[in-house]
């Protein structure tokens, strides 16, 4: 789906391409619709201040959205659709899963992709020259949550869940794997199939095991549900999520059970400086620029302070310019390191609270 920033529309059948086409690959459909949704809401924004303030380059952008459904193999399809159509600067993908899997075919292409959610650290591990994000790591992340439980609910019961996806089951073996090198050991550690069925035997079998402390990296969704799930079956843990929960959607689902829900996130850049006037014009249009909804902006946001730096719309030249420059973004005054991570602070906890989030004291 191409859009035409200015004003934002679908470019009509035979149409000529604009200057300079950006893929942006997002979960459309599947279980992280939710955050996807904020990244590209996000970028859409972000384009539509770039290009009237002159574009990338002097040249109108134009995005094209791609669905990966956080699919790998529909990742890599979207990578050889940006291949195919000569797309070599892509704001994306969202799971960590589906940024590994594309990052190879753009690697390949010489293409800059630049993601807003992929916390993997595999993904800038490998250094791979055109990869870079701008928002945490998982390991950054996964060592937080293990000073968490084991700073706050050292006496406590711990259980570590995970629901057999992919991200689940490493940031559960991660977190797992710190607090045990800290010293503590948890009560439970244990996968499940995420189901109504299974949520209230999950939630039964840990009450009975006296669980006081439930870490679960699933997704928004799912989380939602089992907290809900739990809370109507009379058991109500201190419930600990990640960053796959930042969105409206869990509180929406898990209701009233989840206020006291802790969760690690990013900094959240709605209270930096930088982002006052983008957070404003969010909201002048009824939309709260919740979760990755900001760091989408400033993904797209980079690309085009690396291409007007460089006067080029040249993947490898831009590449080269995050590496070796700083920009002035929403998220601050940011770099990035010779992997592509960016240097803008990481992670910190937050707590839910009548359906919000904010920094937990």
């Amino acid at each position: 789906m191409l859009l035409s920033l200015v004003p934002v529309s679908l470019l009509p059948a035979g149409a000529a391409r604009a200057d300079v086409v950006i893929g942006v690959a997002v979960p459309r459909s599947g279980a992280y619709v939710a955050v996807g949704e904020q990244v590209l809401r996000g970028v859409q924004a972000a384009a539509r201040d770039a290009n009237a303030k002159g574009g990338l380059d002097g040249q109108t952008i134009v995005l094209d959205v791609q669905d990966d459904a956080c699919d790998s193999n529909k990742a890599v399809a979207v990578a050889n659709h940006y291949a195919a159509q000569g797309v070599r600067l892509v704001v994306g993908h969202v799971c960590s899963n589906a940024s590994l899997a594309a990052s190879e075919v753009y690697a390949a292409n010489g293409t800059l992709m630049i993601t807003a959610a992929s916390v993997a650290a595999k993904l800038t591990d490998r250094g791979l020259p055109t990869i870079f994000r701008v928002c945490g790591r998982d390991d950054d992340q996964v060592k937080l949550s293990a000073t968490i439980l084991a700073e706050r609910f050292r006496e406590k019961k711990i259980a570590i869940l995970n629901d057999l996806t992919p991200g689940s089951r490493n940031l559960a073996a991660a977190t797992k794997e710190n607090l045990n090198r800290i010293g503590i050991n948890e009560a439970l550690a244990t996968a499940f199939a995420s189901s109504d069925a299974d949520d209230a035997a999950l939630a039964d079998r840990l009450k009975e095991a006296g669980i006081a402390v439930a870490y679960y990296g699933g997704d928004a969704r799912e989380m939602g549900r089992l907290v809900r799930i739990a809370a109507e079956r009379g058991y109500r843990p201190q419930w600990f999520g990640t960053s796959a929960i930042a969105t409206q959607e869990f509180a929406t689902i898990a209701g009233p059970a989840s206020n006291g829900v802790l969760m690690t996130f990013y900094l959240d850049p709605r209270r930096k400086p930088e982002a006052a006037a983008v957070v404003a014009a969010f909201k002048a249009e009824g939309v709260e620029p919740e979760g990755s909804t900001i760091y989408g902006y400033a993904a797209l946001q980079a690309l085009v302070a690396a291409g007007n730096f460089a006067h080029s719309q040249d993947s490898k030249r831009l590449a080269a310019t995050l590496h070796a420059e700083r920009f002035d973004l929403v998220l601050g005054s940011v770099g990035f390191d010779a992997k592509g991570d960016v240097t803008a602070q990481g992670y910190v906890l937050y707590v839910w609270n009548d359906g919000t989030f904010a920094y937990a004291k």
